[in-house]
Order: C-alpha cells, then structure tokens, then sequence
C-alpha cells in the first residue's frame, strides 16, 4: 500500500513538472470560413504535429508547459505561426489563401523559424522537388540551389561547394551529427544516399558559432524523413531509372507510429555504369553502385522526446584515369574505392518546466579502402604496363563486344589487399539548455565536442594515424520585435591533433605532430520587416577552421590528384568574416531576392606547385596567405494571380576568390544564370500535383582560373520534365519523367576534376520514376 501511494505521489509530481496537455483547434479559409482539411499543425521545439480532419478539428495530446511555437501549414495557404502557451484555451485559427509555396521549418539553425521569421538566410529544398529535376545522386541534386556547385570526379564522387568554398570549409550533418569520412580528399565523395532524406538546407557563409570547426564556409544540413503520423502506417516502393549510365536507383520504406512509439526502416539499392558524354563516349571506370539501410526508433511522452536513428552506407566506386575500353559493366575495375560507413546517433530532448535541454550523441564509423593495380605501386614503370594492358583490353572488347571487362577488376587482383585501407572512428556530442521564454527573449547555451581517430591498415600511407579532440562552448540569443529580429552569440573552440611518426614515400621519417588550435568567434544579425512586402537582413560572422591532417603531414604520391603532396605541419588556423546582406521582396504573384557578400579569409591554406619532382611527379607543397571571396545571388519568381499555376523563376550567381598577391583561388564555380518555366496543377479528376517545366542553364566562361588551373569556356544546357500523382483510397502513385542536357551538349565543367584530362561531363540522360506510397 506504501509503495502505491508513493507511485501515486512520484506520478503527480511528474505532471506537476512536466504537464500533461492537450490543445485542440479548429482551421478555416479566412476568406470563405470553409473548414480546411489536411493542414499540418505542428510543434517545431516537440517535434509534436497533427493535421486537421474534415471538419478543420484538431487535437493534440501529452504535451508539456511552456511557451512553443507552433506552425501550420497548408498547400495553398500562406504559412502561419504563433505563440502558444501550454496549457491553453482550444484556438481557432483563419489561414490565408496564397499562391507562395509553403514555408517548412528551418532545423539548421537553433530557434527553429520559418524560413521568412528567421534572422539567418537559409536555402531549403525538400529532396523530392530536386530529384523531379533528374538529379542522379543528393550532391548533383543540392547544385540546383542557388550559391550552391559541386566538386566531381565523375558521377559517383562530388562534394559541395558553398560559394567558392568546399571540402573541409564545409560542413555536412546529417542525423543532427556532422558527418566524418575523411572529407579532406577531392576524391572522397558524400557517401550519403538521397532515399531517406526529407530536405536539405543550407547556411551560406561562416556557422562556426553553431558548429565550431570546419563551417567556414557554410553547412549543408540534411533531413531525416519523418516517421508516420500517430497511429498510422505507411510504406512506400520507389524505383528509378537512368538512361546514360543504364543505371537503376529501387527504395523500400516502411514506417509505423503508435502514441509514443515510433519505427521506421528503409533499404535502397543504386547501381550505375560509365557515363556517357555529348560525343557518345563512355568515361572509362565512372561507374559505381551504392548499399544504403536507414533505420530509426523514436519514443516521445510529456516530459522526454528520443530519436535513435542508424545509417549504413556502402559505396564501391570507379576512380577515372583515362579514356579507355567502352564498357557498359557496373562492376568498378581498377583503381576503385570501396567505402563503409556506419552512422548512429541518438538525439535527446527531456522537456522541463519552460524549458528543455537537449543532448544530442553521434558515433561513426569509416572504412576506407582503395584498390589499385599492384603493378603501379611496386614500381613506378607502371605508365608501359599499364599501356600494354589497355590495348588489351581494348583487343578484348572488340572481341567479345565488351561483355567481359569486369574480370578486369577480378582476374588476379580480388584476392589482394587494398593499397591504401583507413578506419576513422568519431564521437559527436552536443548538449544545449533551452532557458526559459523571457518575454520576446529565447537563449541556448551549450558545449559541443567530438573525439575521433585514425588508424591505417594498408600498404600505403595518406595521413598518419592520429587523435583529434574538439571542445567548445557557446551561447546564443534571439530577440523579436514587431518589426525587428535580433540574433548573435559567441563562442570558444580548442581542437587538439596528436599523430604517430610514420615513415613516407621517399623514406624520411614523419615526426610527431602534437599541435593545439583556439579560437573565438562571434555572429550577430538583424532581420528588419521595412513594409508587409519588403524584408532584409544584415548578417556578420567570424568563423575559424584548423588544418586537416593532410594538411599538416602528407608526403607521398596522392594518385588521385595524379601529384606528390608535401604537407605543413606549422600551419596555423584559417580565420574568417563575412558580412551577407540579403533582401527579399514577396507578395502575391511575384517575389524577388538579391544576396550578397563578402568573406575575408586570414591564413587561407592552399596547395602549390613547388618545382620539384619527386618519384617522377610534380610536387605540390601546402602554403598560407590571406584571400578574399565576394559575390551573391539574385533572382526573381513570378506566379500571377489567377494564373496561381504558372511559375516563371530566374536566377543568376556569382564569386570571386583571391589570395592576397591578386591571383585567382582554385575551384571557384563560373558565373550561372538559369531561368525556368514550370506549370503546376493541384487537382485534375483523379490527378493531383501534375507539373511540367522546362529550364535554359547557362554557365559562362570561367576566364579567372586558379594558379595550375586552365580556363573554362562557357555552355548551356536544356532540362526539362513532367510528372503527376495518382491518388486512390489506399495508395499513391508518382510518376515523373525528366530529361537532362537535353540536345546532348558535349560540355567541361570548371569544378570537374576530369576536365585536367580531357574528359567531358554527362550527355544527356533521361531519368523516369515510378513511386508508390501508402
């Protein structure tokens, strides 16, 4: 009986504490006070959200006290958000007609806004929209958003470039961890699958106040798909098909949600053979095929919400050397990348009351490993053998009219070990506490950290094996008026880097490197509504990146950039600031943007031919001087009432990178101006979401190359597509057909690591789809 009357007591105090809430509603048309159906009500902070019956009612259950923000959204309706204070009263809420495209909420940043509440610009495009485009992989997908390119070699290998900047200067999250898999390499791609991401956002300039290291240049932030709504089931079969690679993309889901538990599953299987370009040619070994499992559990009640979501990807990929044997074989041959990468992450939120702390913990896990022909690294007369063994190759194809040249990867070679074999281990955590609301103030304070290491296990020696440690700790503030945002912070970061002496390629021996890097950094920023219409924004940020371990001490042959590189192990940080200025002006049928900004980079770390030859390979030494980046984006999108389902969009980008002596840095994107027309049509007898466009890309000529770059000329690409929904009393069918590149244009792009060795992008290629959910 004691022990009854303590649960009893231990069960009041819980609810006392934590609350145990319900809010309901109702959703009508402001104009015609028609009940609205299917809008999505939605608690941002409790990841908490409902839709609306036919009726426009709405109930949510098990919510905790405090002050939330809440959203609700609707096709066809202007985005809407309010403060709400648990408990309350039932709310009746009028939405109003737009032909705008719903705003979602923005996860990247911390006080999660709506994209047009939201002190920060930030790009968002849900992944769905951007593979109705073609994109064959997320990297490719993530360019058609604008101040955003991408790094290739190939189609299997790309990396994002956020104005100008890309690799380290970038960084990718994914699961709410950022992602470590040895990005320091051109050569290394996302190895991540688009199946499974709901959207991507983007934060164009220094994050380090929200991320630390490696945001200097922005964050590509991606977006687990969201379970099913409470106490339903879906599931969903999509397949995709290529037409240039021959490729294939086939995805399964199922998901499942009960009042507090949560499960989701999804299994995706992408294979792709060489491309082929506007003359008809078949890049030799761009071929590549891609494993992915995504799972997740989620639990959530009044006073705790878990999310323990897991990734495995593995990537077998061809690294292009030359044009050779024309294959249609999706078996990699040599020299190839095969890549394992395990991601799991639990993400935390325990609800007080009014207010919250939040925890989030990551563990990953890369296995690196590249195949190359043995003969190559026994000895550097590879160039004759290799020679000989192409032209036998080709003798085999017209032969056997390339039915067989996958055993160019097996005869011989399976058996052996990789060349080159790494495995990087990271521990992510981030805690923050959510202060309670202080009138029209929200503040996050919170420490961040991660421990990795590194551990070689082949022939070859890239970077040592070594051990980092991140520290840091920030706080951060969000001020609302009626007219006016403000947000800023500030935060300190220590990175420390411990490697093991190795012995390189030319038979030195590495010393140690024991090295520690600080720094302070601060944001702050200013969202001003200047009339309904017209809005800006003034952003500056300091952000700092420490130099990677290739950095700081490679010395050997790097055969992927075809060069002997010599690293620095005296490098200090990269320090950066950036003033963005952004101006947006929307109403009913047309809005406009212009962005721009300028970003001074202290101590820019860059790579440089020395004049030496090593091994019979130019060497290329690491260096630091100061550069200055400078550009933005504008663009316009017309959709004229009532012609509510005619889109006209426009876009045009732009940088400029220097180092301080006046010459161009690399791998800076050309000048784009792309202009689209799209129709949409929400309901058609028992079609729905019915779309058509086409689009001109022009890419201008690159005539300010980096220092061993060479110029790039210009070219124009036409896209276009359709697509439509099908929707019964149990399913939903998608289908889409899109053509990229569509009159075969024969092109090189300047951000193509291929384009050094003549080698053209991807001709046209025809992509259709056929998507069924339940």
């Amino acid at each position: 009986m004691r022990n009854i009357k303590l649960l009893a007591l231990l069960l009041a105090v819980q609810s006392i504490l934590y609350g145990q809430n319900s809010l309901s509603g109702k959703i009508s048309d402001q104009d015609t006070k028609e009940p609205v159906f299917s809008a999505n009500v939605y608690f941002p902070a409790l990841e908490r959200g409902t839709m609306t019956d036919l009726d426009g009612n709405f109930t949510i259950s098990d919510l905790p006290n405090g002050n939330f923000k809440m959203v609700i959204s609707s096709i066809g309706y202007a985005s809407y958000t309010q403060e709400v204070v648990l408990p309350s009263q039932n709310l009746s809420i009028a939405l109003k007609p737009s032909a705008i495209e719903m705003e979602e909420v923005i996860v990247s940043t911390p006080f999660h806004q709506l994209q047009s509440d939201n002190v920060m610009k930030v790009e968002r495009e849900s992944v769905s929209e951007l593979s109705k485009n073609g994109a064959v992989n997320l990297s490719e997908g993530i360019t058609q958003i604008a101040g955003v390119d991408n790094l290739t070699t190939g189609l299997g290998i790309g990396k994002p470039v956020i104005r100008g900047l890309s690799s380290n200067r970038v960084l990718v999250y994914t699961q709410g961890v950022r992602l470590e898999n040895q990005q320091y390499g051109d050569e290394h791609g996302l190895g991540i699958s688009s199946k499974g991401i709901a959207s991507v956002e983007v934060i164009k300039g220094p994050a380090s106040l929200l991320y630390g290291s490696d945001a200097i240049g922005g964050v590509l932030y991606l977006n687990p798909e969201r379970y099913a709504t409470e106490n339903s089931l879906k599931a969903s079969v999509e397949a995709d098909y290529f037409s240039n690679t021959l490729g294939h993309q086939t995805s399964l889901m199922a998901s499942t949600s009960g009042k507090q538990l949560k499960f989701i599953a999804r299994g995706s299987y992408a294979a792709h053979s060489d491309y082929e370009t506007g003359e008809g040619e078949r890049i030799t070994n761009t071929r590549f095929n891609d494993k992915d499992i995504k799972a997740g559990i989620g639990f959530q009640n009044s006073a705790y919400k878990g999310d323990l979501r897991y990734n495995f990807n593995n990537s077998e990929i061809g690294i292009p050397e030359e044009m050779g044997v024309q294959s249609t074989s999706k078996e990699p041959l040599l020299p190839y990348q095969n890549i394992d990468n395990h991601i799991l992450s639990l993400d935390n939120k325990f609800y007080l009351n009014n207010s919250s702390i939040d925890l989030k913990v990551g563990y990953q896990f890369n296995d690196r490993q590249e195949f190359e022909d043995h003969h190559h690294h026994e000895d550097h007369e590879g160039e004759e053998h290799d020679g000989e063994e192409h032209e036998e190759h080709e003798g085999e194809h017209e032969e056997h009219d390339g039915d067989h040249e996958e055993h160019e990867k097996h005869e011989g070679e399976e058996d052996e070990d990789p060349a080159l074999e790494m495995h990087l281990e990271t521990l992510n955590y981030n805690l923050k506490y959510n202060f309670p609301k202080f009138e029209n103030l929200d503040v996050i304070a919170g420490v961040q950290g991660m421990w990795q290491s590194n551990e070689n296990f082949g022939e070859e020696i890239l970077i040592p094996d070594a051990t980092t440690t991140d520290f840091g700790v920030f706080a951060t503030a969000h001020y609302h008026l009626p007219k006016i945002d403000f947000q800023g912070g500030i935060r300190y970061d220590n990175r420390s880097i411990e490697t093991e002496s190795y012995i390189a390629e030319d038979g030195d021996i590495l010393d140690e490197v024991d090295r520690e890097f600080n720094s302070f950094n601060g944001a702050i920023g200013a969202k001003m509504d200047i009339t309904e219409n017209l809005t800006t924004r003034l952003n500056l940020a300091s952000g700092f990146r420490a130099p990677n371990l290739s950095e700081l001490t490679s010395n050997g042959s790097h055969n992927g950039a075809n060069r002997y590189e010599i690293g620095n192990p005296n490098l200090d940080n990269e320090q950066n600031f950036q003033i963005d200025l952004a101006v947006e002006w929307r109403n009913q049928h047309f809005e406009a943007f212009a962005n721009g900004f300028t970003n001074s980079v202290n101590n820019y770390i860059y790579i440089s031919p020395s004049g030496e030859i090593l091994d019979n390979e130019e060497v290329f030494r690491y260096l630091q001087d100061d550069a200055r980046l400078y550009g933005g984006e504008i663009g316009v999108h017309l959709h004229p009432h009532p012609l509510d389902w005619l889109h006209l969009e426009s876009s045009f980008e732009t940088v400029i990178g220097k180092l301080d002596d006046d010459t161009y840095l690399p791998l800076i994107p050309a000048n784009t101006l792309t202009n689209t027309f799209r129709v949409e049509f929400n309901e058609w007898r028992l079609l729905t979401g019915s779309y058509s466009f086409i689009s001109l890309k022009n890419v201008f000529d690159q005539e300010n190359p980096g220092s061993f770059e060479t110029r790039t000329g210009g070219y124009s690409l036409v896209n276009l597509g359709a697509g439509t929904e099908i929707k019964t009393n149990t399913a939903l069918f998608e289908l889409r057909l899109s053509v990229n590149n569509l009159f075969d244009k024969d092109y090189f792009s300047h951000l193509s690591r291929l384009k050094n060795d003549g080698l053209s992008n991807i001709g046209r290629n025809l992509m259709l789809s056929a998507n069924i959910h339940i």
